[in-house]
C-alpha cells in the first residue's frame, strides 16, 4: 500500500461509536457525585437520585404529566420486551421492520409470543410504506433505526383515534427530535445514545392508554419478575418514583443525572437538538463534497440525524473493516465500521454529545483512509 500523507488535525474527541455514545464534552469521572454510591438504592439517598433523574428526564423530554417514566434493567432491549411481554396478545399486531432491531421484535412478536403478526418490511436505507398501518392492531416500531439511519419523519402517520398501542422503540431519537407524547403509548430507550450514559439501564415510559392495558388485560403466558408491572391489579407505580424493579447501578444513574444536568445548561431540548442538527449538517457537507460517499438512507426527510449511515462505492466488508481500522489506529475515528446486519458502510453518531468541530476535522481522514487503500 502506497502511503499517503496524514492530515494534520485530528478530532479532539474521536468518539463516533453510535452505542455507546460519546460522554458530553464536560464529563470527566471525578464530576460525578458520589454520595449514593456504597449506599441502598432504598435509601432516601439512593431513592431522592433515581427520583431527580426521572424529573429531569422528563423536563428534557418535555413529557407531558400523562406519562409515566421508569428505569427498568436491560437497556432498551429489556425496556422494550418488558412492554411487549406485558402488554401484547389484547389485539392483532402489526411489526414494522427496516433494520435490525425491528428485525428483532418481529422475531419476539412472532417466535416467542407467537403472535403471527402482520409484518411490514422495508430494505436498510427505505422506509415502509406506512399507510399500510392498521391502527385497529398493536404498532410496533423503531421511530430512529440505529443500524439503518433511517427514521420515521414526524408522528402525522399515527392515528388520533387508533384503537390500538402504538409502540415507539425511541433509542436514537429521544433528544433529538421533537416527539409527539400525544401519539405515543409505549417509548423506551437508553442513556447511552443522545446522553451518552452508560449501559444496563432501560427506560420505560407509558402513557394513560397503555396504563389501561396494564391494568384491565392480563397476558396469557408467565411473565418473570423483572417485568412485572402490575401489582394486585393495578399499575405499580413505584416503579415510576425510583422505586426500582431490580437493583439499580447508581454510579450510572449518576452519569446519568449528569449528562441531563449538562443538557439543560444548553437549554435542554432545543440545545440538544442544535448540537445533533449541526452535526448532521456537517456531515451531510462532507458526503456531498464526495463522489465516493453517499448516505444509505437516500430521502433526506426520513434520514436519521443521529445515527447516521454512509456507503462507500465499490466497498465490501473487507475494505470497511480496514478503512475503519486505519482510522482507529490513528486515533481519528473509534467504532465507525457499519452495523455487522447492514449493508457494508460506514456508521457516524452524530449526536449531541459530539462536537461538530470533531465531524468537520473526519472529513480530511475519510479522504486518507480511502486514498490509502486505493493507492
Amino acid at each position: 500500500m502506497t502511503e499517503v500523507p496524514t492530515p494534520e488535525l485530528r478530532p479532539a474527541r474521536p468518539f463516533f461509536s453510535s452505542g455507546p455514545c460519546a460522554k458530553p464534552p464536560v464529563w470527566s469521572l471525578e464530576k460525578l457525585n458520589t454520595e449514593s454510591l456504597g449506599r441502598s438504592h432504598r435509601a432516601k439517598i439512593g431513592k431522592t437520585r433515581l427520583q431527580l433523574c426521572i424529573d429531569l428526564m422528563r423536563e428534557m423530554l418535555q413529557l407531558p404529566d400523562t406519562h409515566r417514566i421508569g428505569i427498568v434493567p436491560g437497556s432498551d432491549t429489556g425496556a422494550f420486551e418488558m412492554a411487549m411481554w406485558t402488554m401484547l396478545g389484547a389485539r392483532p399486531v402489526t411489526t414494522l421492520a427496516w433494520e435490525s432491531f425491528g428485525e428483532g421484535w418481529v422475531t419476539d412478536a412472532a417466535k416467542q409470543l407467537k403472535l403471527d403478526p402482520t409484518v411490514i418490511r422495508a430494505d436498510y436505507g427505505q422506509l415502509p410504506d406506512l399507510t399500510q398501518v392498521d391502527w385497529s392492531n398493536d404498532v410496533l416500531f423503531t421511530w430512529n433505526g440505529t443500524t439503518s439511519g433511517v427514521r420515521v419523519p414526524d408522528g402525522d402517520w399515527i392515528a388520533a383515534d387508533r384503537e390500538g398501542l402504538s409502540f415507539a422503540d425511541a433509542t436514537s431519537a429521544v433528544f433529538a427530535y421533537d416527539l409527539p407524547w400525544n401519539k405515543i403509548d409505549v417509548a423506551t430507550f437508553s442513556w447511552q445514545k443522545v446522553l451518552g450514559g452508560e449501559g444496563g439501564h432501560g427506560v420505560l415510559i407509558l402513557g394513560p392508554r397503555a396504563v389501561e392495558r396494564l391494568e384491565t388485560y392480563t397476558p396469557a403466558w408467565p411473565l418473570p419478575k423483572v417485568f412485572r408491572l402490575v401489582s394486585k391489579g393495578a399499575l405499580a407505580e413505584g416503579v415510576f418514583k425510583g422505586e426500582t424493579i431490580n437493583t439499580p447501578s447508581m454510579l450510572a444513574v449518576e452519569d446519568a443525572i449528569f449528562a441531563l444536568e449538562w443538557a439543560k445548561s444548553l437549554g435542554g431540548l432545543d440545545g440538544l437538538k442544535a448540537r445533533s442538527d449541526a452535526n448532521a449538517a456537517a456531515l451531510d457537507k462532507i458526503v456531498e463534497d464526495r463522489e465516493w460517499l453517499s448516505h444509505l438512507a437516500t430521502d433526506p426527510a426520513s434520514r436519521s440525524k443521529t445515527s447516521v449511515c454512509l456507503s462507500v462505492a465499490g466497498a465490501d466488508e473487507g475494505f470497511i473493516k480496514k478503512f475503519a481500522g486505519l482510522l482507529d489506529a490513528e486515533g481519528a475515528a473509534y467504532d465507525i465500521a457499519g452495523y455487522r446486519d447492514a449493508p457494508p458502510g460506514l456508521r457516524i453518531w452524530c449526536g449531541a454529545t459530539v462536537d461538530t468541530a470533531d465531524i468537520e476535522a473526519l472529513g480530511p481522514w475519510l479522504d486518507w483512509a480511502y486514498a490509502s487503500l486505493n493507492a
